[in-house]
């Protein structure tokens, strides 16, 4: 027994399948099936007024109004090309400002990294006290741990590992 009254055909012209919880498309206001409610899928002609995205400039991260039927990649270029104000601050910004001190190595970093010996900046390569000819007083750390015996009283030659597992 079929309910006639009971649900909607969906709009779209090549399916019309009786759908018992039809949803209606909130643009142009017709009744679709599940394979059917989106813009895409029944080819909307409204959808342009309720897919609205307004794109932002990367540089001074304010909206770029675009037209319609224009694209958006090419309004933004336009506007960095002409009216963007970017921050006073963005244009002199250095993102490599910490240079190694070590004596004849120019590199700069990104990120600061300070001996803890003689409190010197230096580049990822020269980071290490061996590396970068620390000039303070006694051993290498690396070193003097080793010839240390640790605060168990045990001997040089068994590793950290070994001691804390003792197999």
């Amino acid at each position: 027994m079929e309910f006639p009254d009971l649900g909607k055909h969906c709009s779209e012209k090549t399916c019309k399948r009786l759908d018992f919880l039809p949803l209606k498309c909130d643009a142009c206001k017709q009744d679709f099936c599940k394979d059917h409610f989106t813009y895409a899928a029944h080819k909307c002609p409204l959808a342009f007024t309720k897919d609205v995205r307004v794109p932002v400039c990367p540089l001074c991260n304010r909206p770029v109004p675009v037209k319609n039927g224009e694209i958006p990649d090419v309004a933004v270029g336009a506007h960095m090309d002409g009216d963007c104000r970017r921050p006073p601050r963005q244009e002199t910004a250095k993102v490599f400002t910490f240079r190694c001190s070590r004596e004849g190595c120019r590199r700069r970093e990104m990120l600061q990294v300070v001996c803890e010996e003689c409190s010197g900046s230096f580049c990822f390569q020269h980071r290490h006290p061996l590396d970068h000819g620390c000039a303070r007083r006694g051993l290498p750390s690396s070193s003097a741990r080793c010839l240390d015996p640790g605060p168990s009283g045990a001997s040089h030659d068994r590793g950290w590992l070994a001691r804390r597992f003792r197999y």
